[in-house]
């Protein structure tokens, strides 16, 4: 199976899916990941340009593709929470997933990444990285701001995860019969769902179900960067149940770099990674095309993908 590259890449600098999609033939890519960010006009674009261009469509991100009624900068993947306590929104997240399900379906992808929706407590995970890029991630501050966090999260958690298994319970069923595989994504920011425990909470209660685990690898790195997880931990404890990856760098908490760009040691996810695993490099803009040709080739050698 061909690494992907996901369009999150350019798709800020098209409208025109058949454009999109064609600079990135350009750089000698063979699969695609459709990311949260493109109208339903640009995925059919995309889709057609893939036909003609013996590309294929791997996996999709949720929301793909964006929710009616919603601008592409507004549809970010949680626009509506699968974890939200206010059930018209729960509604909206699942309504909106099973249609990224139906397009993956359709498209003849694989999968489809989701992220699990949230627990309501302010973000704390933005203030520690500023803290660790001023230098203070070993002092007093950082540590009682983790702390505050960690507490604040613990207290409510609870029923925020309750309402993103139901959500998720509705999607797996739907996904079994549409043949698609759902991705539980590593997450970057701490107040969502799930952390590295909830990760092991959705995947006993979906045993033997649609739903696996989707590696990041840039958001298991902050976690440890941050003193939060180990990201060796992510993949020893759901290894197992691993049916994709997102591949980017990371340099201190800067991440969705291009692989070679940061201080990520790609080889420790060999033993993990195995043939049949979806392989996507995530990298953002202002990663170069030049970049990225060097990426692709340093994973696939790597991994003994074919380019």
């Amino acid at each position: 199976m061909s690494l992907a590259i996901s369009t999150s890449w350019n798709a800020y600098r098209f409208d025109d899916g058949e454009k999109l999609l064609f600079e990135i033939s350009q750089l000698g890519f063979k699969a695609v990941e459709l990311s949260f960010n493109l109208s339903n006009e640009m995925v059919e674009a995309i889709a057609d340009s893939a036909r003609r261009l013996d590309i294929d469509i791997t996996s999709l991100h949720n929301y793909c593709p964006i929710p009616d009624k919603l601008s592409r900068k507004q549809a970010l993947p949680d626009c509506y929470s699968l974890a939200s306590l206010d059930k018209e929104e729960r509604f909206l997240a699942v309504k909106y997933a099973k249609r990224s399900i139906d397009t993956a379906a359709r498209l003849g992808a694989r999968a489809v990444v989701l992220h699990c929706g949230r627990v309501e407590i302010p973000d704390y995970t933005r203030p520690l990285i500023n803290a660790y890029n001023q230098g203070k991630n070993n002092s007093a501050e950082f540590f009682e701001l983790k702390d505050r966090m960690l507490h604040e999260r613990s207290v409510v958690s609870a029923k925020f995860l309750t309402q993103a298994l139901f959500s998720i319970e509705e999607l797996n069923a739907h996904a079994q019969l549409k043949g698609i595989l759902l991705g539980v994504e590593t997450r970057f920011y701490y107040r969502e769902i799930p952390n590295i425990d909830e990760i092991g909470v959705i995947l006993d209660k979906f045993n033997n179900s649609q739903v696996y685990y989707w590696h990041d690898t840039g958001h298991a790195q902050l976690m440890e960067n941050l003193g939060l997880a180990k990201h060796k931990d992510f993949l020893d404890r759901y290894g197992q149940r691993l049916i994709g990856a997102h591949l980017h760098d990371i340099s201190g908490c800067q991440d969705h770099l291009a692989p070679l760009e940061g201080e990520l040691d790609f080889t420790v996810l060999k033993p993990y990674l195995k043939e049949s695993t979806l392989k996507v490099i995530e990298a953002h803009q202002p990663a170069t095309a030049e970049a990225l040709i060097r990426s692709r080739n340093f994973i696939s050698q790597i991994y003994d993908e074919p380019n």
